[in-house]
C-alpha cells in the first residue's frame, strides 16, 4: 500500500505527468491533494493499472480529493521548449488550477523547478510510492488518453486510439505513408533512427 504523504501535517500536493515519451500530441499532468484519512488498497501508480481500473479510481480520486487539477502544453509549445520544461509547466499549470493552495510539493521524477516559494521534493519513482503523485499520474495519464482518443477521430490512419502517441512500430509505419499531422512533436525522432532513440518511460 502507498503512503499517505511524504510530510506530515501539511497541506502537500503530488503531482506527474504523462506522454513524456509521445511523438504527438500534449503533455499532461497533474496536481492533487489528497485529505490525510484516504485510503485506497487500489491507488497504483497508473502504469501498473489497467484502463478500466484507472478510470474507476479518477471518479474517486475526483470526488474525495481536498483539490485536484489537470493541465497540458501543446505539441507545438514542446518543440518550442523542449519536453523537460514542457512537463514542468504542465506540472507548474496544474498547480495553478488548484482551488486550495498547497505548503509543499511532491513531484514523481528527478527534475522540477521552483514553483512560486513553495517547496518541494522530487521522488524518484514516486508514482509507485506516495498516494498524491499516484492520483496524480492516474488523472494525467486518463485525460491524456482521452484528448488521443479524440484527436483520433480526426486522423484514424495513426491507430491513436491504440498507441494514445507512443512510439509504438503501427505508429512509427503509418508516419512513413501518410506523413505527419498537426499534433505531431517535429522535434522528436520520429521515424525511430537508432542512433537517435532515446528512453522515455512515461
Amino acid at each position: 500500500m502507498l503512503k499517505p504523504y511524504y510530510h506530515r501535517d501539511v497541506i502537500e500536493a503530488g503531482c506527474d505527468e504523462a506522454g513524456r515519451g509521445c511523438l504527438a500530441g500534449p503533455v499532461y499532468a497533474a496536481a492533487v491533494i489528497l485529505p490525510p484519512d484516504f485510503e485506497s488498497e487500489l491507488l497504483n501508480d497508473s502504469k501498473q493499472l489497467s484502463e478500466k481500473r484507472r478510470y474507476a479510481l479518477r471518479e474517486v480520486i475526483e470526488r474525495e480529493a481536498v483539490a485536484w487539477a489537470v493541465a497540458s502544453v501543446s505539441n507545438e509549445e514542446i518543440d518550442r521548449i523542449n519536453i523537460l520544461r514542457a512537463s514542468i509547466l504542465a506540472m507548474h499549470r496544474a498547480l495553478d488550477g488548484l482551488r486550495v493552495r498547497p505548503e509543499e510539493i511532491i513531484v514523481d521524477g528527478n527534475r522540477f523547478k521552483p514553483y512560486g516559494d513553495l517547496p518541494y521534493t522530487t521522488i524518484v519513482k514516486g508514482d509507485g510510492k506516495y498516494m498524491s503523485i499516484a492520483a496524480a499520474s492516474i488523472l494525467a495519464k486518463t485525460y491524456r488518453d482521452d484528448f488521443m482518443k479524440e484527436i483520433h477521430t480526426e486522423f484514424p490512419a495513426y491507430h491513436w486510439d491504440s498507441n494514445k502517441g507512443y512510439p509504438a512500430p503501427a505508429h512509427r509505419q503509418a508516419i512513413r505513408e501518410h506523413g505527419t499531422s498537426p499534433y505531431h512533436r517535429m522535434t522528436f525522432n520520429l521515424l525511430g533512427s537508432p542512433q537517435l532513440e532515446f528512453d522515455f518511460s512515461t
